[in-house]
């Protein structure tokens, strides 16, 4: 598909809903107020295409964008790429999805351990963010999790709004991991509760040692059904 055949499609998956909604979680215009459900369906029906993905960033939309991240090829990401993607990130939901891409790239670490200090927020945020999906995908070595615990205690009551939300994704990210499970439920009970604005939304910073603990009881459950089925 060419860039201009998919913004015409996506204005016309916008509504004027959405439009009303979406900066209310930070997300500023040009936009076309595109629900995730929708761009699922434009991403399955383009499926991978990373020239068009950099087309789709370059035009500045957020609708665009956000579809961008999803069918962007995390492993042609240049650094220099990188770094004016994270640049652009002006709202939580962008940053978010940005980094989602990001932590499949070879870059993703490096680019983690650089942004995570920084004093833009969104910048940073993209750090933690990405963070925490590195330590989903058991990517963060055992002297690298614990030390991030550590600042996390340290550092999150004076880190920018959105960087400490992230900070606390990575302390439930982390515990979940038998490693550091116990060193996160520390540093949870620490930081709790952690005070994050979220604006005129209903969201909320979860409590880290509930979800992590939530999380676990999942997982031992959905094991335990598996291991069921396989003995019928």
């Amino acid at each position: 598909m060419k860039v201009a055949d998919v913004m015409a499609e996506l204005e016309s998956m916008g509504t004027e809903q959405n439009r009303k909604i979406y900066p209310r979680h930070g997300a500023t215009f040009p936009m076309f107020g595109v629900s995730f459900a929708n761009l699922g369906k434009l991403q399955k029906k383009i499926r991978r295409d990373h020239p068009l993905a950099v087309e789709l960033w370059a035009t500045g939309n957020h609708d665009a964008r956000m579809l961008a991240c999803r069918i962007a090829d995390p492993e042609e990401i240049t650094v220099a790429v990188a770094n004016d993607m994270a640049k652009a990130c002006d709202n939580y939901v962008l940053a978010e999805s940005f980094a989602g891409m990001l932590s499949d790239s070879p870059i993703a670490e490096g680019r983690a351990a650089l942004w995570r200090d920084r004093k833009d927020e969104w910048i940073a945020s993209a750090g933690w963010a990405i963070t925490a999906s590195l330590a989903l995908k058991d990517r963060i070595d055992e002297e690298l999790g614990h030390a991030l615990l550590d600042q996390t205690e340290a550092e999150i009551a004076d880190r920018p709004n959105r960087v400490r939300h992230e900070m606390n994704q990575v302390v439930i990210a982390l515990g979940i991991d038998p490693r550091f499970h116990d060193h996160a439920l520390r540093v949870a009970a620490a930081i709790s509760p952690v005070d994050v604005d979220h604006g005129e939304t209903s969201c909320k910073t979860p409590d880290a040692a509930s979800y992590i603990a939530r999380t676990l009881d999942h997982r031992a459950k959905q094991a335990a059904k598996r291991a069921a089925k396989k003995r019928s």
